[in-house]
């Protein structure tokens, strides 16, 4: 579990910065007609322009730069030459470093239209990320997020994938402590200041259960369900936090 100096709480907001600045991106595109893969490449693109790297390429064998789902995958979709249509759900994950720090976020980007409940299913999965965020502070510990994202989800009609958890980032991808979207009986870690933290709520419209995909990577609801995916970076500071990489604000 690292504790962030100064050069590192820097560069994990500037890390954050080029992700934010990625989404602003994709929000003017229209996804539909485009290939997964055309949309790695643009982000691969944005993030080598930054002077940064991308996290999530070659990490552990995962072969490209972003992680974008469809669907009823919930992540770790691995950009194709699939081409994304009306009514998608398209989940892009995106982790870049920036000078040896990480910043780590995602956003479900809905492709053309979608119905009502669908969309209310979106909408909810980011006020979640909110409602977890708000409850990251110092001195409070990590159940205190949990419980915030999956009192909101449930009592909304919807699940929590329980399988994957948020995660301390910093000089690694995923560091301590975990942070479930569920309240466990595991370790409870306190919040401390110069903590960084994703935090990632992944929900589902049925059923919280998951399979993984014969790719060995994407992660899919085993109902076929829809699912949301939200996230952002934040770091612990002794009075407040600063969001990293602002999806909730967006």
């Amino acid at each position: 579990m690292a504790i962030l100096n100064d050069k590192g709480i820097k560069n994990v907001i500037l890390a954050g910065e080029i992700i934010n600045k990625i989404f602003k991106e994709i929000k003017k595109i229209d996804l539909r007609g485009m290939k997964t893969i055309e949309l790695n490449d643009m982000i691969h693109e944005i993030i080598i322009e930054h002077n940064a790297r991308p996290a999530f390429l070659n990490y552990r064998g995962f072969p490209k730069s972003a992680c974008i789902s469809l669907n009823d995958e919930v992540v770790h979709g691995i950009p194709d030459n699939r081409v994304i249509k009306d009514g998608d759900l398209v989940k892009i994950d995106i982790g870049v470093i920036y000078d040896g720090y990480i910043a780590d976020a995602a956003q479900t980007f809905i492709a053309g239209s979608v119905s009502e409940n669908v969309l209310r299913f979106v909408i909810l999965t980011k006020e979640a990320l909110k409602k977890g965020i708000g409850m990251a502070k110092a001195g409070n510990h990590v159940s205190d997020i949990s419980r915030a994202i999956q009192t909101f989800i449930e009592s909304n009609g919807y699940s929590v994938v329980r399988e994957l958890t948020g995660h301390g980032v910093g000089r690694m991808l995923h560091e301590e402590p975990m942070i479930p979207n569920f309240v466990t009986d595991g370790p409870d870690t306190e919040l401390a200041p110069g903590m960084a933290l994703a935090i990632e709520p992944m929900t589902s419209m049925g059923s919280f259960e998951v399979r993984t995909a014969r790719n060995g990577w994407t992660i899919m609801t085993r109902d076929g369900s829809l699912s949301s995916h939200f996230e952002d970076t934040i770091i612990i500071l002794k009075k407040g936090i600063i969001n990293a990489t602002r999806v909730v604000e967006g």
